[in-house]
C-alpha cells in the first residue's frame, strides 16, 4: 500500500514532472491519492504537454516497485520536504526542493556552521592560494563547506575541508548515475565516502543545462553565507549570489584588479553592496558562531 511519502517520491521520479508541476498536484490534492486515478488526457489539466503527460501516466502504473521510496543506510536516501529529516534552513525558501536524493553523512544537512564557496570553473593562478589562505582558518573552526562538485572554484573549495577533515557537501546538477563533470567522479566517490552528496534530481537524471542554475538555489539555501572567489561578468556564480539575496543570506566576494576578466562580475558585486573579503575574519565576523554562542543546557 503507498503512503503519501512514497505517493511524493514516485511522483518526483515521474518524466513529465518538475517543480512546480509537483506544487499543482499538492494544491489540487494534499493527498497525492487522486493523480493515479486520471487519464493521461486528464493530467493534462496540470499544463503538461500531451507528450509528458503520456510518460507521466505510464510512469505512474508501472507494477515493478518503484525506486527508493525507503530509507536505508549506505544507500541512496530520499528525503522529502514533509519528512523531520529535510534540511530546516532550506525549508525555508520559496521553492524548497520537494524531494532530496542523499548519499553520505545526512547530519551535514542541518549543520549550523555552512559557507557556501563558488566561482569560475577556469580561475586564475592565484586562486587556489587565496582560498587556502582564507578557507583554512574557517574549516579548522567546523564550518561545513557547500559547493557544486564544479571544476574549478568548486573543487578547490571541496578538497580543502576534506584536507582539513571539515564537512563538505556536494550539490549536483544531475542523478547520482550521471556524476557531472565525469572529472570529478573520483572526488564525488571520496565526498560521499567522508561528506554528503546531494541532489534534486532523480538517480538516473542527466545533467542538463537548466539544472546548475536551479541547483544553485540549494547551495546558497543550505548555508549562512555564500563566497565567490571569482566570476566574470555572466557567470553561474552571480546566479547563486542573487538566489542568496533573495535567501536574505550574506554575500561574500573576493575582489580583484580592474583588468582581470576573472574578477569582473566579483568587483561588481562587491560595488552593489557584498563584503569585500581580504582574511577568514571578513567573513567569521559577519556570521554567527554557533559553539561560542552556545549556552549549557546541564
Amino acid at each position: 500500500m503507498r503512503t503519501f511519502r512514497s505517493r511524493l517520491i514516485q511522483l518526483h521520479q515521474c518524466r513529465g514532472t518538475d517543480w512546480k508541476v509537483l506544487r499543482s498536484f499538492l494544491t489540487f490534492d494534499p493527498t497525492l491519492q487522486s493523480i493515479y486515478d486520471m487519464s493521461a488526457t486528464q493530467l493534462r489539466q496540470f499544463h503538461i504537454p500531451g507528450e509528458h503527460a503520456s510518460l507521466l501516466y505510464e510512469d505512474l502504473h508501472m507494477k515493478k516497485p518503484w525506486r527508493f521510496p525507503h530509507i536505508k543506510a549506505g544507500e541512496i536516501r530520499a528525503i522529502t520536504r514533509f519528512d523531520e529529516a529535510y534540511p530546516e534552513r532550506l525549508s525555508h525558501i520559496y521553492d524548497a526542493p520537494w524531494v532530496i536524493y542523499c548519499i553520505g553523512n545526512t547530519a551535514l544537512l542541518n549543520e549550523q556552521q555552512a559557507l557556501n564557496v563558488v566561482g569560475s570553473r577556469n580561475h586564475s593562478r592565484d586562486a587556489e592560494a587565496m582560498m587556502k589562505l582564507i578557507l583554512t582558518p574557517i574549516v579548522t573552526k567546523g564550518w561545513t563547506i557547500v559547493s557544486g562538485l564544479a571544476l574549478g572554484v568548486d573543487t578547490l573549495a571541496h578538497q580543502i575541508a576534506l584536507d582539513h577533515d571539515a564537512g563538505t557537501v556536494a550539490v549536483l546538477g544531475s542523478g547520482f548515475k550521471h556524476i557531472y563533470p565525469k572529472e570529478n567522479q573520483l572526488l564525488a566517490s571520496i565526498i560521499a565516502k567522508n561528506g554528503l552528496l546531494l541532489s534534486e534530481y532523480p538517480p538516473d537524471r542527466g545533467p542538463e543545462k537548466h539544472h546548475f542554475p536551479e541547483r544553485n538555489r540549494i547551495i546558497s539555501g543550505l548555508s549562512l553565507g555564500t563566497f565567490i572567489v571569482e566570476a566574470r561578468k555572466r557567470s553561474g556564480s552571480l546566479i547563486t549570489a542573487d538566489q542568496a539575496m533573495d535567501q536574505g543570506r550574506e554575500v561574500f566576494c573576493l575582489p580583484g584588479r580592474m583588468t582581470d576578466s576573472y574578477s569582473e562580475g566579483t568587483n561588481r558585486l562587491i560595488q552593489q553592496g557584498a563584503k569585500l573579503v581580504l582574511e577568514a575574519k571578513d567573513i567569521l565576523d559577519e556570521l554567527p558562531n554557533f559553539h561560542e554562542n552556545e549556552t549549557s543546557t546541564i
